[in-house]
């Protein structure tokens, strides 16, 4: 039944019908709204909730460095960095002349 009409509703409304008649147009329309119900997929075997999988452990800490291994890693940044901006800073005006420490040993010792 999807047309109703003034006739219609006229006679369900004479026999007490009405009532029932519009809960039932309320409850399928919910019906068509509502979505399933969401399926969980079940968990892999094994499976423990915050541990870690079976057959792998926690990453070994980091091997220990040689003394100074740190102090050279940061001179070998600092070079890079002063290069990088260098390399930067002649890039805008090729025609400068630079005065910093590399390029000042370079004009010494060519």
């Amino acid at each position: 039944m999807t047309d109703i009409e003034r006739d219609d509703i006229r006679e369900m409304r004479r026999q007490g019908d009405l009532k029932a008649f519009l809960r039932q147009q309320i409850a399928e329309g919910r019906s068509r709204r509502d979505k399933p119900p969401v399926v969980v997929p079940p968990k892999p075997p094994g499976y423990r909730a915050g541990a870690w999988p079976p057959g792998t452990r926690p990453p070994d800490l980091p091997p220990s460095q040689p003394p100074g291994a740190w102090t050279r890693a940061l001179e070998a940044y600092r070079a890079h960095i002063v290069a990088t901006e260098h390399r930067d800073r002649l890039a805008e005006d090729p025609g400068q002349i630079c005065n910093c420490p590399p390029c000042t040993d370079l004009r010494r010792n060519p």
